[in-house]
């Protein structure tokens, strides 16, 4: 694929990227909150969960589970093309910057993987950063082959291993699977320190999860920066065929995956299938996620304006989608665990949808009040401060040379006196007084040069030269008594023997 549309330094901000976030955040706050609130999101409920609550579970797996964290691994990928051309426009490297945003982030995810959930996805980001780096030269379609690839490999080591659990393995249901969670709902029932120690005890696990799934999202940050490369969202975000017929195409299958992988996951298939539901949804979400986001656009594009009410709203969240994932992980925290309700395994997946809800309106009310008065969310702006450097919006700071390794000024280069009459002074500041002028101290001065005066002739002597002010004799300075030379003697002319000659008349 080729770029096409506008220019690569145009600075203009892709509002659709911002609508495509602030929708995924909901989808997000779904799973993680299925995955607080107890250990029974593979089994579609706990023991004693009703018939609604175990539909609502299997539609959260067929419609939401692995569908949206794609989505925003493929704003990722895209992202991470529009920072390489900003940092472009800029003029400033975009290694340093782009290390310290991955560092950035990596600190920030094993924070939040400790502290508020142990499934984070922060951390897996500041690596797949590094990855995309060192893939950044690679063609939009070398990108695109590549990301087939990891899907295919990763989809088919899934399906292996799930159909040896089916035929080596036996079911456990939800009920004999409930004693060996126990501890766990204990701990995190328990005060905040049992919460901690349960988060670290689940982080190896945890860490081996996110290895294992990270080729997925890797492909899906590979897919957004080939779509980057050939600018798809500046060139097919308001197209409305082009956008109807992505979802025609591509809405089928991943419906159809969806709902095997909800089969293996929640019934009426056994725990053992679920694996072979997640190689499934590893091939298929990536086509319901398109149609999610292209469906969306298409509702909210209209003939007149390209971002109706509804996407800006929308766009505000996406603008502070980090400080909101991290807002959404304390909210559940503190209903949850110890931190703050204790609610963990006690409220139904219908309870946990509903305030899921809430929570994404308040968030989406609270965005469009934020962002009318500041530019970035509070994670955003700690993220970009250490990105830049510097907090955003100021210059650079310039270091200069100490004063005192200054040179000194080079003396100021005065005329030769000529041997006519002297140049009459400036006229001071202020009519009537001389210029103020800063002499040398008395102990450093030089003793003044003798005057050149003209040897006398035979005639009468030159008159002096008249001095400021009529009347009065110029002021001339005299080096000290102690330091004066002795003066010498006067050259007269010897007497002749004739009259002597008349004395030269006085002043």
């Amino acid at each position: 694929m080729r770029p096409a549309g506008p220019p690569p330094d145009r600075p203009r901000r892709v509002g659709e990227l911002d609508v495509l976030r602030g929708f995924a955040l909901f989808g997000i706050l779904v799973v993680n909150a299925q995955l607080m609130a107890g250990p029974y999101t593979a089994f579609g409920g706990g023991p004693g969960a009703s018939a609604l609550d175990r539909g609502a579970a299997w539609a959260v797996t067929a419609l939401v589970t692995a569908k949206f964290y794609v989505l925003f691994s493929f704003l990722f990928g895209y992202g991470f093309v529009l920072q390489s051309r900003s940092a472009r426009r800029a003029g400033v490297a975009f290694a340093p910057r782009h290390l310290r945003r991955a560092a950035g982030l990596f600190v920030l995810g094993a924070a939040h993987a400790v502290l508020l959930y142990p499934g984070d996805i922060l951390t897996t980001y500041a690596v797949i950063a590094l990855v995309l780096y060192g893939l950044r030269g690679i063609s939009a379609r070398a990108a695109l082959y590549l990301a087939a690839g990891l899907l295919v490999v990763l989809s088919a080591l899934l399906l292996g291993y799930g159909l040896l659990t089916v035929a080596l393995t036996e079911p456990v249901t939800a009920v004999e699977y409930a004693p060996r969670v126990a501890d766990t709902v204990a701990a995190y029932r328990g005060d905040a320190g049992s919460v901690l120690e349960a988060r670290l005890r689940e982080l190896p696990a945890v860490i081996a999860t996110d290895l294992l799934y990270a080729p997925a999202m890797l492909a899906a940050a590979l897919a957004g920066l080939a779509a980057a490369k050939s600018r798809l969202a500046e060139r097919r975000g308001r197209d409305r065929v082009w956008l109807r017929r992505a979802v025609v195409r591509l809405l089928p299958p991943g419906l159809a995956g969806g709902v095997a992988a909800a089969c293996c996951a929640s019934g009426p298939l056994d725990n053992r299938w679920f694996l072979v539901g997640q190689a499934v949804t590893v091939l298929t979400a990536p086509a319901l996620t398109a149609s999610y986001a292209c469906g969306l656009l298409l509702l909210l594009l209209r003939r007149e304006a390209r971002v109706p009410a509804a996407a800006g709203v929308l766009a505000a969240a996406g603008r502070m989608a980090l400080s909101h994932y991290l807002t959404q992980s304390l909210v559940l925290a503190c209903v949850f665990t110890g931190y703050g309700l204790g609610l963990y395994d006690r409220a139904g997946t219908v309870a946990v949808l509903a305030g899921c809800v809430l929570l994404y309106a308040v968030q989406l009310a609270v965005s469009v009040r934020l962002m009318d008065r500041v530019r970035y969310g509070p994670a955003e702006l700690v993220l970009r401060t250490i990105a830049l450097g510097r907090r955003p919006g100021t210059s650079p700071h310039r270091v200069s040379a100490p004063a005192w390794t200054a040179s000194p000024p080079a003396p100021s280069a005065r005329p030769e006196p000529s041997e006519g009459p002297a140049a009459p002074l400036p006229p001071s500041r202020w009519p009537g007084t001389s210029p103020h002028r800063v002499s040398a101290p008395a102990w450093t001065a030089s003793p003044p040069a003798p005057s050149a005066r003209p040897e006398p002739s035979e005639g009468p002597a030159a008159p002096l030269p008249p001095s400021r002010w009529p009347g009065t004799s110029p002021h001339r300075v005299s080096a000290p008594a102690w330091t004066a030379s002795p003066p010498a003697p006067s050259a007269r002319p010897e007497p002749s023997e004739g009259p002597a000659a008349p004395l030269p008349p006085s002043r």
